[in-house]
């Protein structure tokens, strides 16, 4: 999923700084998750992974990818789907068999039609172009379809979160946008006219009893007690709710009083007091200070509102600080302005070690 500050495609390396460092466990809490990049690799290596997160559909992501550790059955809404004839192929996991069905299920025009595709927003002096008409409806008769079963309680808690972690990461695949949600392109991306298909997510089981949280993160300090506190908070004054809102509200399903061009959802209780540099810091202070853990990491970015010899002299008054930091790409939606011409940026990590 593209996804502002995603660590993907440098976890690896995280690793293995943390790794020369000296810095290792069994256990790893992610108080940022995000899209669970970092936390999905580091239960890959075996390590148990509590993580957390203020945004729901983080939650939800966390819940399918992190907490889970089965392969989901769903055994009770199979039967039913080949009992109506909607599948027929033996080759298919119970997962693929049933986003086959949801791929299938009669479109719906609902929230998602009605206020983010330019045929429901025909009457506005900008119609938002978000989805088309057809990937739009397609997005609310499944995500409706999962609620039914879920109210029905045809699937479980587990497959319920599989099941939307699925259609979350398959929206970002046609949303016409830059990678944020805080804008719409005003013509076609090509992808965004495709028509929208599930596709299933990698499942990962660590044996482990790993923990996830959809709380602010100063919320639930008390719960922390692990070898590695991973921090990886905004980094700048743009909050993420706004960012993402359109994921958000597929996730929760709420039905929102919306406003403006983008028809942003209110956001007041999900605001991070990481995107305040004063604030930032006052907050940095308290979760080292009250937080159980052997070594602390603070991924940050080399342009963020918190100053390095801020960090440095905070985190200092509880161990041993190091600054390890190189070199990648900027988040594409991130190259304009001042930084048109500067692609690339330093991850900078400090390691505490208390």
């Amino acid at each position: 999923m593209r996804y502002i500050g995603n660590k993907e495609n440098i976890v690896e390396k995280i690793h293995s700084i943390l790794a020369a460092n000296n810095i290792c466990g069994k256990r790893l809490f992610d108080l940022f998750a995000g899209t669970t990049g970092v936390g999905r690799y580091f239960k890959q290596l075996g390590y148990q992974v509590d993580s957390s997160d203020i945004m729901y559909m983080s939650y939800c992501l966390q819940k399918a990818y992190i907490e889970n550790n089965q392969t989901p059955k769903f055994d009770k809404i199979l039967p039913i789907i080949h009992n109506n004839g909607q599948i027929q192929s033996l080759f298919y996991t119970p997962l693929e068999l049933v986003l086959s069905y949801l791929d299938s299920v009669a479109p719906i025009k609902g929230f998602i039609y009605n206020n983010y595709t330019p045929d429901g927003t025909l009457h506005l002096e900008v119609p938002r172009l978000y989805f088309t008409g057809d990937n739009g409806a397609k997005i609310d008769a499944i995500r409706i379809k999962i609620e039914e079963w879920k109210s029905a309680e045809l699937i479980n808690e587990s497959e319920y979160y599989i099941l939307l972690a699925c259609l979350l990461e398959s929206v970002s695949l046609y949303a016409n946008v830059a990678g944020v949600y805080a804008a719409f392109y005003k013509k076609w991306d090509p992808r965004a006219i495709k028509p929208l298909k599930l596709r299933p997510i990698l499942l990962t089981n660590n044996n482990q009893k790993n923990r996830v949280f959809n709380a602010d993160s100063l919320s639930i300090l008390y719960e922390i007690d692990t070898d590695i506190l991973y921090l990886d908070p905004p980094y700048n004054e743009r909050q993420y709710l706004p960012n993402y809102h359109v994921l958000e509200t597929i996730a929760k399903y709420d039905n929102p009083q919306i406003k403006g061009v983008t028809g942003m959802r209110p956001y007041d209780k999900e605001k991070s007091v990481f995107c305040n540099a004063k604030s930032a810091l006052q907050a940095l202070k308290k979760v080292a200070e009250c937080s159980k853990y052997k070594y602390l990491v603070l991924s940050y970015n080399s342009e963020g509102i918190m100053k390095q010899e801020d960090i440095i002299s905070l985190l200092s008054n509880y161990g041993d600080v190091v600054l390890e930091q190189f070199e990648y790409n900027r988040f594409k939606s991130n190259n304009n302005g001042l930084s048109r011409t500067k692609k690339k940026v330093f991850e900078q990590l400090y390691i505490l070690k208390r």
